[in-house]
């Protein structure tokens, strides 16, 4: 259900959008410190909504693919803004902005105001643990893809030999962009894996099996290796730079494609069908 703090952050989340995309081509900082803020603002609103529904639902508020989609975006921009603070990568928000707002949109879009709540046999302890290690891989897929995108604007620049717009210190070394990229792509594997772990046992709690083969799991198969690939890539033969940025986005790619097409397509027990 579409509420005010929904709305809220949506609008805040449009706002950090547009002033991360003026900030990219503008030398001013404080468009940079206006958007980082807007952004924050989005998520605080949408953490209040997050818990109204919650506490409304009992359980995390996943009933439907659009009550899904606005927690990742909720969980990617609260990621966002730690890359952002932590690692001093304020850039990065010219890619999550736009994203969760994007995200939220949808979300909005599709919801229906309806009372679907879960199932009783879906309301455990496990729906919180599961769901968030997986989102959180997620969000931290998507960080690496900007990272990426950010790496190859940078390259493309220094190789023209046309300097960005923006001050060199919002926009760290191209071997600093790479080594967050490794970061972030690392801590996304280990937490897919562990989502793939605790969906297996969940699944065995409650249905008798680890594994069903219906299409989220098998594309989480499918998105496991292709990242363990990507990262045995890195450390076995060296591939870094340009060639590790376009794989990263051309797995994240994958990744988007999946999640939407077995979400709206043939989402089995995942979705918002629970078949």
């Amino acid at each position: 259900m579409i509420t005010v703090w929904t709305l809220a952050a949506l609008l805040a989340y449009v706002v950090a959008a547009g002033a991360f995309g003026v900030g990219l081509k503008s030398p001013r900082e404080q468009l940079i410190s206006w958007a980082t803020m807007a952004l924050a603002v989005g998520a605080g609103l949408q953490t209040v909504d997050l818990l109204l529904q919650a506490l409304k639902a009992g359980n995390l508020p996943v009933a439907t693919f659009a009550q899904s989609l606005a927690l990742l975006a909720w969980i990617t921009a609260v990621v966002g803004m730690v890359v952002i603070t932590r690692l001093r990568l304020a850039l990065v928000g010219a890619v999550v902005a736009p994203a969760v707002a994007i995200a939220l949109a949808a979300a909005c879009l599709m919801a229906q105001n309806d009372d679907r709540s879960l199932p009783r046999a879906l309301r455990s302890a496990w729906l919180p643990v599961h769901v968030t290690l997986a989102f959180l891989g997620q969000a931290l897929f998507v960080l690496a893809a900007g990272v990426s995108l950010l790496y190859l604007l940078k390259e493309s620049r220094l190789k023209a030999k046309r300097p960005l717009e923006i001050p060199d210190s919002r926009l760290p070394s191209l071997e600093s962009l790479d080594r967050i990229n490794y970061r972030l792509l690392a801590c996304g594997f280990v937490l897919l894996s562990l989502a793939i772990v605790t969906g297996a046992l969940w699944a065995a709690g409650t249905w008798g099996r680890f594994w069903s083969w219906e299409p989220v799991e098998l594309w989480s198969l499918v998105l496991w290796v292709l990242y363990a690939a990507l990262l045995q890539s890195r450390l076995a033969i060296g591939v870094r730079g340009r060639r590790a940025a376009r794989l990263t986005i051309a797995l994240f790619a994958v990744l988007l494609c999946s999640y939407l097409g077995v979400n709206l397509l043939v989402p089995g027990k995942h979705g918002g069908s629970f078949g």
